[in-house]
């Protein structure tokens, strides 16, 4: 991609529209059904019109990935390394992220299931940076199991369902409904948390004490 045509703002605003627009159709028909006619097509421009900003299907698919990853680093990634308390920081990794995959009708969601319709060298790229953010997510359930917070779970199994309840949203919600992305990011953080962490331990209650007999 040359420097004149990322300098350019009417492109870059261009570029952005056929991102949001191709992520909502691999999203919904997947990409291997999805064909450069098609969003093309969506986009009332031709099919020569799209290749003049992404040389190929793939190619799209994976400037897609990388706004999503990137904002997934600068949104959760970033801020809740500074967090030093494990389990508010896995609550921040639940509702940023969770706010993150149920903006914009899931246009920014993450297409993990798709990473191997990329061609070697971004597929790496892509997954170097998704294991950098799981590896994360295992290291805060770690810790918690370390500090006996966390339930009789394996830590692996428990990043992978966290992981799993957060990406599947843009599956199921849908903007304008009756819950608002910042409700059901908060609820999907409390499921989680609710079923990762053993219960506050509290101290046993002492029966009232019986009155003296006066003598």
């Amino acid at each position: 991609m040359s420097p004149r045509r990322r300098s350019d703002p009417r492109l870059n605003d261009r570029r952005a529209e056929i991102c949001r627009t191709a992520a909502q159709i691999f999203l919904v028909r997947g990409f291997d059904a999805t064909s450069v006619n098609d969003v093309a097509r969506a986009l009332g421009m031709t099919k020569a019109g799209l290749y003049h900003y992404f040389p190929s299907k793939e190619a799209l698919l994976f400037e897609i990935m990388t706004f999503g990853l990137d904002r997934v680093r600068d949104d959760v990634i970033v801020p809740v390394r500074t967090i030093r308390d494990p389990e508010e920081r896995l609550r921040q990794i639940l509702v940023r992220h969770g706010r993150i995959a149920t903006l914009g009708r899931g246009v920014i969601a993450n297409l993990a299931d798709e990473t191997r319709a990329l061609p070697p060298g971004p597929r790496k790229k892509v997954e170097r940076r998704m294991r950098v953010y799981f590896d994360l997510v295992r290291d805060t359930l770690a810790e918690l199991k370390g500090a006996g917070r966390l339930r009789d779970i394996d830590v692996t199994v428990g990043a992978f369902g966290v992981l799993g309840l957060i990406l599947w949203l843009p599956r199921w919600f849908r903007e304008g409904g009756r819950l608002s992305n910042e409700q059901v990011a908060d609820d999907v953080a409390n499921l989680a948390l609710g079923g990762l962490l053993r219960p506050p331990v509290t101290s046993a209650r002492r029966p009232p004490a019986k009155p003296r007999r006066r003598t």
